[in-house]
C-alpha cells in the first residue's frame, strides 16, 4: 500500500477524498458502561441494543484499518477517582438516583480504571493504539488530542462510535472548527434514540457539509481493500 495515495469514498453531501498518510480513524467512547448491559446506559433506562447494533460494523472497518497499517484513536469518557474533573451540574443533571461516580454493576460508574469505563472486547485497543480519556462530551475538550494528531501529521478523520447526537456530534463540531475533515460512518455510530441518530447525521452533511461528510462503512473498507490489491 502506498500510504500517499488518495482515495475517493461515496458520501454525502458529495465525494470524501483523504489521504491514507494524513487520516486516522476515531472511535469515540465504545466503553462497556454504554455498550453493555447493567452498565450506566441501560441504568438510565435506555435500549442497549440500540448502540449494540454498531459493534459488528466497527469490528469490520477496524480489522481493515489496521490490515492497512493506518492510525487509530480511541477516547473514552470519564473521571478521575476523586471526582475533581467532575463538575457538579454534570452530577446532578437528570435527578437519577444513580449518578456518575456511585458504585454500578461495573464499578464506580464512569470513573477511570474501574471496568465499566474501559472499552468494550470487541474493540478492545492493540498496544500502541492511543487511547484519549476525557471528562467532557467533545474529544478535543481538556485532552491532548488535538496536540497528538498534530504531531502525526493527521489532517482527517474517520470517525464512529457513541452516542451519534452527543460525543460523537460534539467531536465532529470541535474538529471541524480545528480544520480537520471528518467522515461520519452511519453504521459505525449509534444512538440510544433513533430519531436522534437520523437528526444528527442529518445536520452533519446538511448546507453542503456543513461538520462533515457522512457514509456507509463499507464504502472505506472497499476502497482500502482495493489499494492493498495494488
Amino acid at each position: 500500500m502506498n500510504y500517499n495515495d488518495n482515495v475517493t469514498v461515496a458520501a454525502e453531501p458529495y465525494e470524501f477524498e483523504f489521504n491514507l498518510s494524513q487520516c486516522a480513524l476515531l472511535i469515540i467512547d465504545m466503553q462497556r458502561d454504554f455498550l453493555e448491559p447493567g452498565g450506566f446506559g441501560e441504568i438510565l433506562g435506555n435500549d442497549v441494543n440500540q448502540l449494540r447494533r454498531t459493534v459488528s460494523s466497527n469490528q469490520k472497518l477496524l480489522k481493515q484499518w489496521r490490515e492497512a497499517g493506518l492510525k487509530v484513536i480511541y477516547t473514552r469518557e470519564g473521571h478521575r477517582p476523586d471526582l475533581s474533573d467532575l463538575p457538579l451540574s454534570k452530577k446532578i443533571r437528570g435527578r437519577h438516583t444513580v449518578c456518575v461516580g456511585d458504585l454500578g454493576p461495573m464499578g464506580r460508574i464512569l470513573v477511570r480504571g474501574e471496568p465499566g469505563h474501559d472499552i468494550i472486547p470487541e474493540l478492545y485497543p492493540l498496544p500502541g493504539e492511543a487511547i484519549i480519556d476525557k471528562c467532557g462530551k467533545s474529544a478535543f475538550y481538556a485532552t491532548d488530542l488535538d496536540a497528538i494528531l498534530r504531531n502525526y501529521n493527521i489532517k482527517q478523520l474517520i470517525v464512529t462510535g457513541v452516542t451519534t447526537e452527543v460525543c460523537v456530534s460534539s467531536t465532529v463540531r470541535d474538529a471541524n472548527d480545528r480544520g480537520y475533515e471528518c467522515l461520519v460512518l452511519e453504521d459505525c455510530v449509534g444512538s440510544y434514540f433513533p430519531s436522534f441518530q437520523v437528526a444528527a447525521l442529518d445536520m452533519i452533511k446538511a448546507q453542503g457539509g456543513i461538520f462533515g461528510w457522512v457514509a456507509h462503512s463499507d464504502k472505506v473498507i472497499n476502497v482500502l481493500k482495493l489499494d492493498c490489491e495494488n
